[in-house]
């Protein structure tokens, strides 16, 4: 998906990086004054694999919500304890989405390598999806990352 995103035409205040597993990396990053962020990812939320969803949380990064763990592997940071870290560090930005892919599985415990069909087919709606949010958040004269 990064490399699709890589080879689109985005203007210079767009930014697509690819973060992977490291949740630590993404929590600094949001720390760069972005006013917007969109953030790819799997998550299973109940629906047909392969569907692809724009999940906007309801508290911007910044927001105040107490004080709450925050870390216990740096690899297995779920996107509300990176937001809360964000948090943490001084990161404020006025609206986030995730759009998320409902996977096929996410395999066992140590996860799994690659996409399924069902995954891999949805990807291309994807990147397309991702380019109408940027193209409309720019129209609204802002600022959105891309992290993949």
């Amino acid at each position: 998906m990064t490399n699709r995103l890589l080879r689109k035409s985005f203007p210079s205040e767009v930014d697509v990086k690819d973060f992977g597993i490291r949740g630590l990396d993404l929590a600094y990053a949001l720390t760069d004054g972005y006013e917007f962020v969109i953030v790819i990812d799997a998550a299973a939320r109940g629906q047909e694999p392969g569907s692809i969803s724009i999940v906007e949380p309801e508290r911007a990064i910044g927001a105040a919500s107490g004080p709450q763990p925050l870390l216990g592997s740096a690899h297995g940071l779920d996107p509300e304890k990176v937001l809360r870290f964000a948090t943490t560090l001084g990161a404020t930005c006025k609206r986030i989405f995730f759009v998320v892919c409902e996977p096929f599985t996410l395999g066992d415990e140590d996860g799994q390598m690659g996409l399924s069909d069902v995954v891999a087919a949805s990807v291309e709606p994807s990147v397309h999806l991702v380019e109408s949010l940027v193209t409309s958040l720019l129209r609204e004269g802002e600022i959105a990352l891309g992290a993949c």
